[in-house]
């Protein structure tokens, strides 16, 4: 009789150490810390308009192109290993769009560790910090910029002023973490 007593009073310990531990579903920051996320950096040319009409041109082409390679990432590594594999098509696909697009100047990729701000993508909110990352130079490369996240890729799934709204990219880890949570 004891014993079961004892029991059932670690396991009511348990279950409320669970529960306080468990963040509330109304949290909107994941959990994740910022080694577990790999980001990427479009820098334009300038900040001509044509600059950065043409940045957001292959920043559409190279979502396009790098969706199906990533969509069998499983882990950031996954993904960086897909990408620095193929940054010579990253750099031919953007040289293409700039050629296509009447500019004379190219395109280099490289990926390194790059600050970010704080930044929302619908319930989701990264802080601020340094984060590894693609990053794609427009030739001279100090225009405005686009960023998102390539892994997970919380930028494909309906972030705030992104212009990334119209694509439909599935996340395994954010179907999981929305799943445990009851999102």
């Amino acid at each position: 009789m004891k014993s079961s007593i004892v029991v059932c009073i670690v396991l009511c310990i348990m279950v409320v150490g669970i529960v306080i531990a468990m963040p509330s579903q109304s949290q909107s920051n994941v959990s994740l810390a910022e080694n577990e996320y790999f980001r990427i950096h479009i820098r334009a040319n300038s900040n001509s308009v044509e600059d950065q009409d043409v940045k957001y041109l292959i920043k559409d082409r190279l979502v396009s192109e790098l969706t199906p390679l990533l969509a069998n990432a499983t882990t950031k590594d996954d993904a960086m290993n897909i990408v620095s594999n193929n940054l010579p098509l990253i750099c031919d696909i953007s040289n293409e769009v700039l050629v296509n697009q009447g500019f004379h100047y190219e395109t280099r990729a490289e990926i390194k560790v790059e600050n970010f701000p704080t930044r929302s993508y619908d319930t989701i909110t990264l802080d601020s910090g340094y984060y590894d990352s693609l990053i794609v130079y427009l030739g001279e490369g100090v225009g405005d910029n686009w960023w998102c996240v390539v892994y997970p890729p919380l930028c494909f799934v309906g972030g705030e002023n992104n212009d990334s709204n119209t694509v439909v990219y599935k996340s395994k880890l954010l179907d999981t973490i929305k799943n445990f949570f009851g999102r």
